[in-house]
């Protein structure tokens, strides 16, 4: 074997050790109950073959049943932790980021965006949510609505007409591909995932790159305006020169904007198949606003304000098939939750399926029903696929026009069945289809 793969394997294994060989338990401590799994990987092989097998919330209720409905310890991805269950667990996570907890990104992280290593990670996540903020407020959303139907109008005219069967997961693979890599196993091998993610940003930012340099160039002429967009507004107050760093920040944003779109999207092209009588209503409520529009005309911010239960769909879908079903935070100090000990620099896990199919929260949890997000909808904190508190996606808004919009040029085109009836939904780390989502297009007549 390769002298330099062997040390990195050393190198890798020696890293995953560290937490095992430097932190000893205080006989003070009153640690959550759990397991810390096998030696070095803990339980990461678990976590992840739940995922693989197309039922990711099968790590999480296996151990709530075993062990408390509040919090277990765990340990994964190399790293001693706690998962938190319920909605108490996500209202202590949400309103304590950075103050006792704070983001955490696995070393393949910087990997992939090298110029993170040169800044903390949570002063970057600081500056795009702010800038995401101003570019994404309500009012500067109702400006971009008539664009986003043109473009995704021209998706469908150019992707789907004419087309018998479409893949849905097709469009995705260079992002799929960044995505798997983030959370991946921190070695740059030929073959390894990390290694396929680095290739893919690089790929993305090589087209990236021609488009910061036009938008510099119409900056400088003032033919655009520094609030126009994310890129006009990332060049006007933080461009140092450096283009490869208002890439990585574009690429970053782009990333989490389009796996977790696309995959709520993927999801309701699922849903919408198997349930014919969502459909229906559905396809009324989307054909009343194309008859109150007239022919070429956009649709703007009133036409999606009447798709309520076109919304209503989209939130049941997102509940069963969240976009991302867990998620990382590391314990700035030691603290005590619910009487247990939580250790300074423990990760913190949390996943929505632990309120989002939980019978208390959600009666009959697996069934499909959209009328749950009639009214006042869900309680506070138990439904979360944008997270909640201060550090809810800041592109939650933009997400629920894109969807929206997606689902109108959908259903006013087609109908479709799934070619493979029982196709599992996996984590692989966003909710994806194993086999693609490959569908039968019916296209509606006249």
């Amino acid at each position: 074997m390769n002298v330099g793969i062997l040390i990195s394997i050393f190198l890798v294994i020696f890293l995953l050790l560290v937490p095992f060989l430097f932190y000893k338990r205080s006989s003070k401590e009153s640690l959550p109950t759990g397991s810390s799994g096998w030696l070095v990987i803990g339980e990461t092989l678990e976590f992840l073959r739940a995922g693989w097998t197309g039922h990711p919330e099968k790590f999480v209720f296996d151990r709530v049943s075993k062990y408390s409905s509040l919090v277990f310890r765990t340990h994964l991805f190399g790293f001693p932790g706690v998962v938190f269950c319920g909605a108490d667990g996500n209202k202590f996570l949400f309103t304590n980021d950075d103050k006792i907890v704070k983001p955490w990104h696995p070393k393949s992280f910087e990997k992939v965006f090298p110029t993170h290593a040169k800044s903390s990670t949570n002063e970057e996540g600081f500056k795009i949510r702010r800038n995401l903020a101003i570019i994404l407020k309500p009012e500067a959303l109702r400006c971009h609505i008539g664009t986003m139907d043109y473009n995704i109008g021209q998706h469908f005219s150019q992707m789907w007409e004419n087309m018998e069967d479409v893949v849905m997961t097709k469009f995705v693979k260079p992002f799929a591909n960044v995505a798997h890599g983030l959370i991946s196993m921190p070695i740059n091998l030929p073959g390894t995932s990390l290694n396929k993610a680095i290739k893919a940003a690089k790929s993305i930012r090589e087209h990236l790159f021609p488009i910061i340099r036009r938008r510099k160039i119409e900056l400088a002429e003032g033919t655009v305006m520094p609030d126009q967009d994310l890129l006009s507004h990332i060049i006007s107050t933080e461009d140092d020169g450096d283009e490869l760093n208002v890439a990585d920040k574009i690429l970053g944003v782009l990333l989490g904007g389009h796996d977790t779109v696309s995959s709520a999207c993927t999801s309701v092209v699922k849903y919408l198949a198997e349930y014919s009588q969502v459909y229906e209503r559905v396809y009324k409520e989307q054909m009343e606003i194309v008859n109150s529009k007239k022919n070429g005309e956009l649709l703007n911010w009133e036409d999606i304000s009447k798709m309520k239960y076109s919304w209503n769909v989209a939130c049941e879908v997102m509940r069963l098939a969240p976009p991302v079903p867990s998620g990382i935070r590391e314990a700035k100090v030691d603290f005590n939750f619910k009487g247990f000990d939580i250790p300074k620099d423990w990760k913190i896990f949390w996943s929505p399926y632990s309120t989002h199919i939980n019978p208390e929260f959600f009666p009959n949890p697996h069934t499909f029903d959209p009328t749950r997000f009639e009214s006042i909808g869900p309680a506070l904190y138990t439904y979360i696929p944008f997270g909640a508190g201060p550090r809810m996606c800041p592109g939650n808004k933009y997400a629920r026009v894109l969807i929206l919009i997606f689902m109108h040029h959908l259903v006013k085109r087609f109908r479709w069945e799934k070619v493979i009836p029982d196709e599992k939904i996996i984590a692989d780390p966003m909710l994806i289809p194993a086999k693609g989502l490959p569908i039968k297009l019916y296209p509606h007549s006249g």
